[in-house]
């Protein structure tokens, strides 16, 4: 893969001020007319044009749809103004903007509108107006309610299609949609309706009167098995009241059986193993099979375990996980041979499991890394695409949302090989996550690109502060990669900052921890700081709640301390890896694997071995290393070498 340095764009400061000016105003198109050949012209007319939307008009509108329709940004134009003349009631002007493409269903209830308003609504108008009101169990935009007004009245809204949504609705717990649906209902039928909507919101006895009818178990079943997620120690017993009286089948039985066996066991409650076997076994699925496996882990039940686990179908008893998982039951249980087969299996992987299972066996961790040939005409050809040149130019003046929309619209006209050239020349840029984002989604031989799904920046600081803190550097990296993906500039939800995604208050605390000057929230933007900051709180982290265990580290780390301290209550002295699988919360149970997972893969790139998962997860960080091996190849793996990205401008 190419190694070439980003040239820089001479006019992006300018572009970047110029999207300002725009968005508040005060831009000078005339003082600025050089710009109009740049590529990121068209950005800076939209920034203009979306701050006064609400009094463009349509002549403006059609002529930046002109310019630039089937461009990324005149797309996101297309979206607005569509909205907008749809507040206006402008239908001549939706009629106009409308695409056959567009999928958000608010827009196209717009679009629907339009062809009404003007006379419109013939057969295609009806199959598609009915498409939509089939299409979802959930509430539908405001939008839409002119369109089924319409269709309503067009006699397009038979009952049945009343029915068909009611049925949809009460399956996804929408007790407000099912009375939605119900309105147009013939009397009688509207007001069974409604107290079938009553009954899934909250039991009551009036169900006993329903007819005995399929509906109206199916119904009965789905607003029990709601009630069963909420109180699942009183789901058998309100499951023995309603099911007698309205003829519940195995279905009907096995649907709310299955929630009252899933909220228990997901919380390791008393009496979890019995509800587990009360569900029939038609109505189990991969979730619940792994509860059961969990479940059975968490009581150190090693034979019952183990029997779920080889009930598992295919692929789900394929995955690494539960391949390795069935070794640790047979090899609990004295059985080494059948132990020795599952690791094998398990250890071709090159995954957290995998990796385990190597240990188990004594033998380097599995990996073939794919470093694709590309030809110097295609790879040129990509960095010619005026989308992705787009794209690249937005990430480097952070319009990170605009620059994805760029990327999105490049892509979907690449194939596989341009494709993984984009995403090095990405790389290069410093826009780490499109590796993340665009690799191994619609080709899993993809994921063995790991050196450009495992980019790294700031080395030498990473080696200095886990040298500092104690900590091994691979580390380091991986929770950069897991947590912001190597962008400076991430912030989430929650309001975590940086490569490290400290919050504020944690960056202050550390700041005057470490002696590092304290210059407020933005100062975790900045790599060098961030990774000082968040290499000692890592440190502190593990000597605290922690406890020198690198996994409760990592649990606390995502989930909090109180979640954590219940967790170790509860399975005090349980080993390693089985207390990883019997996590309660998901994100968190795939979180500490993913980052230990990711810290091997760092150590090939930093080192060309790597610390053993089972050393890394007591925090032995001098222990035992090992080497890496590819079945596929006769000499083993070596990382590519690091390369320099791009700082963004």
């Amino acid at each position: 893969m190419p190694t070439a340095p980003v040239k820089a764009d001479p006019q992006l400061a300018r572009v970047r001020a110029a999207i300002a000016a725009a968005e508040a105003g005060t831009f000078d198109a005339a003082a600025n007319a050089d710009l109009v050949r740049h590529p990121l012209y068209g950005w800076i007319e939209y920034a203009g044009l979306r701050r006064g939307l609400p009094s463009l008009d349509r002549a403006r509108a059609d002529a930046f749809l002109q310019r630039y329709g089937g461009q990324a940004v005149g797309e996101a134009f297309r979206a607005q103004w569509l909205a907008e003349a749809t507040r206006r009631q402008d239908w001549a002007a939706v009629d106009a903007a409308w695409k056959p493409t567009i999928k958000d269903t608010a827009l196209r209830c717009s679009g629907l509108q339009a062809e009404a308003a003007l006379g419109r609504t013939n057969a295609d108008w009806t199959q598609q107006a009915q498409a939509i009101w089939r299409g979802a169990a959930e509430s539908l935009p405001s939008q839409c309610d002119p369109v089924f007004a319409a269709l309503d009245a067009r006699g397009g809204l038979t009952p049945e299609m009343r029915w068909e949504r009611l049925d949809k609705a009460a399956e996804a717990w929408q007790p407000a949609v099912m009375r939605a649906a119900a309105k147009g209902l013939p009397a009688p039928d509207a007001a069974l309706a409604n107290d079938y909507a009553a009954f899934v919101e909250a039991l009551n006895d009036r169900a006993l009167s329903w007819p005995k009818t399929e509906r109206s178990r199916r119904i009965a079943s789905y607003g029990l098995a709601r009630y069963a997620k909420s109180v699942p120690q009183d789901a058998q017993a309100q499951l023995a009241k309603f099911g007698p009286a309205l003829g519940f089948t195995d279905v009907e039985r096995g649907r709310v059986l299955y929630q009252s066996a899933l909220w228990t066991a997901s919380s390791y409650e008393p009496g979890s193993a019995q509800r587990l076997a009360a569900v029939p076994e038609a109505s189990y699925d991969d979730r619940l099979r792994e509860w059961r496996a969990r479940e059975a882990i968490a009581r150190s039940d090693w034979a019952a375990a183990l029997a779920a686990i080889r009930r598992m179908p295919s692929p789900q008893h394929d995955d690494s996980r539960w391949q390795y998982l069935e070794g640790r039951m047979a090899e609990m249980l004295g059985d080494r041979e059948g132990a020795q087969r599952a690791y094998r299996t398990a250890a071709a992987k090159p995954e957290f499991h995998g990796f385990l299972a190597a240990d188990r066996l004594g033998q380097p961790y599995t990996l073939c890394p794919w470093i694709p040939g590309d030809s110097p005409a295609m790879r040129a050809s990509v960095e010619r695409d005026p989308a992705l040149q787009r794209a690249l130019l937005l990430y480097d003046i952070d319009r990170d949302g605009w620059a994805v929309a760029e990327w999105n619209d490049a892509l979907s006209r690449f194939d596989a090989s341009r494709r993984i050239a984009a995403v090095d020349l990405a790389q290069r840029h410093g826009w780490f996550d499109r590796a993340v984002f665009s690799l191994g989604k619609e080709d899993p031989e993809e994921l063995r690109l790991y050196t450009l799904r495992f980019p790294i920046h700031h080395e030498a600081t990473i080696r200095r502060e886990a040298l500092k803190n104690g900590l091994d550097p691979a580390w380091v990296a991986a929770e950069i990669r897991a947590e912001s993906v190597f962008n400076p500039d991430a912030r989430s939800g929650a309001n975590a900052i940086g490569l490290m995604q400290l919050i504020p208050s944690t960056g202050a605390s550390m700041a005057a921890k470490t002696g590092l000057p304290w210059n407020g929230e933005q100062g975790l933007y900045d790599p060098e700081t961030s990774i000082v900051l968040g290499t000692a709180y890592l440190r502190q982290l593990l000597d605290g709640y922690g406890e020198g265990k690198p996994y409760f580290t990592l649990a606390g780390y995502n989930a909090g301390p109180a979640p954590l301290a219940r967790w170790k209550s509860q399975r005090p002295g349980m080993e390693p890896d089985l207390w990883i699988e019997t996590i309660t919360y998901k994100e968190t149970r795939d979180y500490v694997a993913r980052v230990l997972a990711f810290s091997v893969l760092y150590d090939w790139r930093m080192t060309g071995n790597a610390l053993r998962v089972s050393d890394r997860l007591r925090g032995a960080f001098d222990g035992q290393r090992t080497s890496f091996t590819c079945p596929l190849a006769t000499t083993p793996p070596a990382p590519q070498p690091l390369k320099p990205a791009a700082r963004r401008g």
